[in-house]
């Protein structure tokens, strides 16, 4: 099983990005001389706050240690086959995204809103019933949860959409699991459906996550679109790079320790700058930063396999509604971006939520389950590549959100940002990073 950090074939070609060695890589030094800001890791949230002090006419240096941007959002190209370092999709209606994105240049592919789901020895179709109403209706009596369940569904939708979005992080709180009791759904429906599924997003099971993520997501899902860039989610932290200056992204530089406006590398030069802004995950923030604390983390294995034809049809969302194996949700990527698979192939995405038990056995163990879903069609399915993530996304209980918008400015000079300090999820990280640029420019005056 190979790890996620061995991961050749990094999806990277664009002109404005600096690459170790080329001529005008040699000028980054010379150009930290100038008052600006350093901004340490080019996830998400540091290419969001950098492009808006670019915007601001204020100069900022990206230093990103590994060899691309993106962070946890990256896509490796194997074979032919786009593979995104775990499974992730973008919601449209993400409301940073729309500000800072050019969501039509990434030429987003849809999946259908609802879902498969395994259940009693057989795929049974949930279908959202505002957008694709023929096909829920023809689908209302599957046993995955009553008639009732799925009306509340529907009241589910209207809680999490009235209002304004900015309102969801003011609400009462609660661990999902109490939250979707509480609204009456069955614990039949929360496990067939509701627990595989926002658990996929949660990447925790348990359903510990706050109530007020859960709406927040619900609300996403209800009012855009779920998506994935035609060239894999790694096109998006590509587009806010080619937003940069020249030379403004440094790749393979690697930070040792933040003092105030200074920062030392690992090979011990010292850079100095009007301010620092610290955007690296969220482990690597709490040992640069004294006194930030690191969020409990939780961990998923996506497993990769290249299929002759694809055991779904369709841009489904295929979920475990029985809740025995290892498997959590399965996608034919493929079916919702041809392009991440070579023509006569399929490429499908298998998520393991949490701690995988025998890891070196996970692969034949998922191999097993999925054969009792799609037949012994799987046994001809090729491994492509496994990605362990320990640290996939910060933990979301209540006491995590009662500050729904943590502090990005830690001093004069100083700031902190990405997804830990305000909710897990992409836009969570593009906001972050916005905010920490005004607190920059606030600072500085501009």
């Amino acid at each position: 099983m190979s790890d996620a950090r061995n991961r050749p074939g990094v999806l990277l070609a664009r002109p404005g990005v600096i690459k170790p060695g080329s001529a005008r890589s040699l000028d980054w030094r010379k150009a930290m001389a100038k008052p600006g800001v350093i901004v340490v890791g080019g996830g998400l949230a540091g290419l969001a706050c950098a492009t808006a002090l670019t915007e601001a006419r204020v100069g900022a240096i990206v230093l990103e240690a590994g060899d691309a941007p993106g962070g946890r959002v990256r896509t490796d190209v194997h074979e032919g086959f786009l593979l995104d370092r775990g499974f992730q999709v973008y919601l449209t209606a993400y409301p940073e995204g729309r500000r800072v994105l050019d969501l039509d240049a990434l030429s987003p592919q849809r999946f259908i809103p609802g879902a498969k789901v395994w259940r009693g020895g057989r795929l049974h179709t949930l279908a959202d019933p505002l957008r694709r109403p023929l096909e829920a209706v023809s689908h209302v009596f599957e046993p995955v949860g009553s008639l009732l369940d799925k009306l509340r569904v529907l009241e589910l939708r209207q809680l999490a959409t009235s209002g304004e979005v900015t309102d969801l992080w003011q609400r009462p709180q609660q661990e999902s699991q109490r939250f979707l009791s509480d609204l009456g759904f069955s614990e039949e429906m929360i496990d067939a459906f509701l627990r595989p599924f926002f658990g996929g997003i949660f990447l925790e099971r348990e359903l510990t996550t706050s109530s007020r993520m859960l709406q927040f997501v619900f609300r996403m899902f209800s009012q855009g679109h779920t998506v994935v860039p035609e060239r894999g989610m790694g096109a998006i932290p590509e587009q806010l790079a080619l937003k940069l200056p020249s030379g403004a992204l440094r790749m393979k530089v690697r930070v040792a320790e933040v003092w105030g406006h200074r920062v030392r590398l690992a090979d011990g030069e010292m850079l100095h700058a009007d301010a620092v802004v610290v955007a690296t995950d969220p482990g690597t923030a709490a040992s640069l930063l004294v006194g930030m604390p690191a969020p409990r983390m939780n961990r998923v294995t996506c497993l990769y396999f290249a299929a002759p034809e694809p055991p779904v049809e369709g841009p489904w969302l295929v979920l475990n509604g029985e809740g025995r194996g290892p498997v959590n949700n399965v996608a034919v990527m493929s079916e919702v971006s041809p392009a991440y698979a070579p023509k006569g192939q399929a490429l499908v995405s298998v998520s393991v939520v949490g701690e995988a038990s025998d890891p070196g056995g996970l692969e034949a163990r998922v191999r097993e389950q999925l054969t009792e879903w799609f037949g012994t069609a799987v046994a001809a399915w090729r491994h492509l590549r496994t990605y362990v993530l320990p640290d996939a996304l910060p933990a979301q209980p209540p006491s995590a959100l009662v500050e729904p918008h943590r502090t990005v400015r830690l001093a004069a000079g100083l700031y902190v940002c990405g997804d830990h300090r305000e909710n897990a999820s992409i836009d969570g990280a593009l906001t972050s990073g916005r905010r920490a640029a005004e607190a920059v420019l606030l600072d500085l005056g501009r």
